[in-house]
């Protein structure tokens, strides 16, 4: 069983500068211009104007200063049609070599592979291989499927399938090897072990060998001026870097063929076949090999949109399903936070905290708000995705202790979302011991490949495309909220701001036979109001009516609905009531607005009459009569 290490903060800080000297120090090599080549085969330099040798192999010495073209007329035609994707087959000095060309450089490079016949591959097996990886499906079968056919295709004793992650870092995520090897499947593995520059020469080159970790190679003599030094990026038999080859021995291997994982431009992984005595492949099978690793890619990317697309239909579902509510309810945060279907749909979380208009609403296992939202106003302004909230903002982390991810949704002025995560203890499984131990010095390869596990602290569970989702949503909860304050508007009555008659006429016909049963309607009209108006103005008028509006809103209950219907007359709809109830809400409101009012200057006293009725579906009118009929008795007063 594989140990278990927990780094200590320190230990975890040393690491990471380690690895960014490693970073650094692997970005100075200039591997383009090693200046050494591989000794399977021989590299001539020409000068296409002249024809002339001016770069040379130290193993094809002999043809500095030669023009090729005299030679024969085989090399003539062939540095005229071979390229670096079709060589050709020649002899030269008495040797069959494949020819490769590589056009555009300068000067022109020649390479000659030496043919060996037994490495003389059938590539028909390719083709069988590029028919069944093109049936896969399913996107995590692809790697395992892909590196299992490249194994049997090339016989090397292990193939890995490697993708890279956002920060750089790396991850094993097929792995065939022959059944006495150590397995290397979900093992992750440093930046650092595949250089910036090396991963550039990945995309520009698609395959890369390397044959016997222990060639010496050959040097790479040239007639040109000492400060135009030879790229050799471009060509196959060049040689590595001391530090790789030192990498390959610790981890056994003398022999690999690495094939490119491109999408739009980017490496977005490697698969790498691994032998454990020198081995290497003829040229067009390691053409056939890359038309493969490109179609694994193509397919993998077309199976990545098809799950993305899957998952936007599935995100688009769970964010309508939440704004919906938005409609259907009166209070936006309730809306958002209870119910059939809450922000926690849209981002898995432990909790969130939502705060519209100062009100603060919660769904799950939150801090205290207080403490939140000071934590989140150290974060600075704007989105936060946090993963790692005690080692990136420990000031912040000491206001909520626990909590390791926060995911901050900005809406307007001081309206946020804010999403929390507890702190998870993660185990990562790292391609040998990620300890100075494992190494001569900090920026040496390491010296065993062992599977190591760190535990990991301070860190939440990675909000990964949950992130985008809560950002998503947030723009579009800022248009729903838009949306639904002008259809507000449209509802309200803009001098005492109670719904208005418009609003009654939706309430109504959204109700059915049984809601008009349990609902109770109590119709009011000030006694004399154009007594008010004629008398004191109508600024008085105007401010009597806005007293009014506030003292019946605060007599009646929080699902009670006080409706202005014009003028002087104001409803109020009490839903699942009985007459008992609502004679005792109508009691209130006619006591509460029977205060004096201050307006103008002056202290008005007012009546109001009203009528209640409970059920019916003519409720308004039947309240409209009662109320009449309080007039006529006097006023002042209510009347079933």
């Amino acid at each position: 069983m594989t140990d278990i290490f927990a780094l200590s903060p320190d230990e975890s800080a040393q690491r990471v500068e380690d690895e960014a000297a490693r970073l650094v120090e692997c970005a100075t090599e200039d591997i383009r211009a090693i200046g050494r080549l591989q000794s399977y085969g021989f590299l001539l330099g020409v000068d296409e104007e002249t024809g002339t040798v001016t770069v040379a192999s130290a193993n094809a010495e002999h043809y500095l200063g030669r023009t090729l073209r005299d030679e024969s007329d085989r090399l003539g035609w062939i540095l005229d049609h071979a390229s670096a994707v079709d060589p050709v087959r020649a002899e030269v000095d008495g040797k069959t070599v494949e020819v490769i060309v590589h056009r555009g450089t300068s000067p022109l490079l020649v390479e000659c592979e030496f043919v060996v016949d037994d490495l003389e591959y059938a590539r028909t097996a390719a083709v069988g291989a590029i028919e069944r990886v093109a049936a896969v499906d399913d996107i995590d079968e692809l790697p395992l499927v892909a590196a299992r056919e490249i194994k049997a295709i090339t016989g090397f004793d292990r193939v890995m399938f490697y993708d890279f992650h956002a920060d750089g870092h790396g991850q094993i995520v097929a792995d065939e090897r022959e059944p006495d090897m150590v397995p290397y499947f979900g093992l992750h593995f440093p930046a650092s072990d595949i250089p910036s520059q090396a991963r550039a020469l990945y995309v520009e080159k698609r395959s890369r060998v390397i044959a016997d970790t222990d060639d010496p190679g050959v040097d790479v003599l040239t007639l040109l001026p000492e400060e135009r030094p030879v790229d050799l990026g471009p060509t196959e038999l060049r040689a590595s870097s001391p530090h790789h080859l030192v990498f390959m021995r610790n981890m056994g291997q003398a022999a690999t063929l690495s094939l490119s994982l491109v999408e739009d431009g980017k490496l977005v992984g490697l698969i790498t076949c691994a032998h454990r005595t020198p081995r290497r492949l003829p040229v067009l099978l390691r053409r056939a090999l890359e038309v493969l690793a490109a179609q694994v890619t193509a397919q993998r990317t077309l199976l990545q949109r098809v799950r993305t697309l899957q998952r936007r239909i599935d995100t688009q579902e769970r964010l309508s399903g939440v704004l919906a509510a938005l409609f259907e309810r009166a209070d936006a945060g309730e809306a958002l936070t209870t119910g059939e279907h809450t922000l926690l749909d849209i981002v898995p979380a432990d909790g969130v905290v939502v705060r519209l208009s100062g009100e603060v609403h919660t769904v799950g296992l939150v801090p205290p708000p207080a403490s939140l939202f000071r934590a989140v106003g150290l974060l600075g302004d704007g989105r936060h995705a946090v993963e790692a909230l005690p080692l990136q903002h420990p000031e912040a982390a000491a206001a909520i202790p626990g909590i390791a991810g926060l995911l901050v949704v900005p809406l307007d002025r001081d309206d946020v979302i804010v999403f929390v995560r507890n702190e998870v203890v993660q185990t990562v499984e790292w391609l040998g011991d990620q300890r100075p131990e494992n190494r001569e010095h900090a920026l040496s390869p390491r010296r065993s490949f062992s599977a190591w596990s760190e535990s990991v602290a301070g860190h939440s569970l990675p909000w990964g495309t949950h992130a985008q989702d809560a950002f998503e949503f947030g723009d579009r909860l800022r248009s729903a909220l838009a949306s639904r304050e002008q259809a507000e508007l449209a509802l309200r009555d803009p001098l005492t701001g109670l719904y208005n008659r418009r609003f009654l006429e939706q309430l109504l016909s959204t109700m059915s036979a049984e809601d008009y049963d349990t609902t109770s309607v109590i119709f009011l009209d000030v006694d004399d109001f154009k007594g008010i108006n004629d008398t004191h103005g109508h600024a008085t008028g105007d401010t009597v009516l806005r007293v009014l509006a506030q003292r019946l809103r605060g007599s009646v209950r929080d699902e009670d609905r006080v409706i202005r219907l014009g003028g002087d007359e104001f409803l109020i709809v009490c839903a699942e009531t009985d007459v008992a109830e609502a004679r005792g809400i109508a009691e209130r409101a006619l006591a509460t607005v029977a205060r004096p009012i201050r307006a103008e200057g002056e202290t008005l006293s007012v009546r109001v009459s009203g009528g209640l009725v409970t059920g019916g579906t003519d409720i308004v009118t039947s309240a409209d009569a009662a109320m009449y009929r309080a007039k006529k008795a006097g006023g002042g007063r209510i009347s079933l």
